[in-house]
């Protein structure tokens, strides 16, 4: 995936472009919000984050609190500065998403939050891969 945010459908939804990345759309940015929100509380199975957030696999809190440890830093809550960089891109059938995180103690850091978009009847599924350093 390319990571160039750009200003272009900000306000619009999410772009199904599988040509290039684009900002996160306005809509999904509160689920995002509340992704983080809960691994900086340390509800790493996301059980807080309602019924349209689910891990991508059952090992996955292990794989992320032990990523999170390993950076060495505390994650902090999202800022509206990660809106810049962060980005999703259409993989003809799903949303690709970085988030790109932040620590109390560095601010913006090299850490990413991993998540596939699903549409639904009901709006989106969003799937959490992974925390890591690309």
């Amino acid at each position: 995936m390319k990571r160039a945010a750009t200003t272009a459908g900000l306000n619009q939804g999410p772009a199904k472009d599988a040509d290039a990345a684009h900002p996160i759309a306005p809509s999904w940015r509160p689920t995002f919000v509340a992704i983080v929100s809960a691994l900086v509380q340390g509800d790493y199975r996301l059980r807080s984050c309602g019924p349209n957030v689910r891990l991508g696999s059952p090992r996955l809190a292990d794989q992320i609190r032990s990523a999170i440890a390993a950076y060495g830093e505390t994650l902090a809550a999202l800022p509206e500065e990660t809106w810049r960089t962060s980005v999703a891109q259409w993989m003809e059938g799903f949303w690709d998403v970085l988030v790109d995180l932040w620590t109390v103690e560095s601010g913006a850091c090299d850490l990413v939050l991993g998540v596939r978009v699903h549409e639904a009847g009901d709006g989106y599924r969003f799937v959490v891969d992974l925390v890591y350093v690309p």
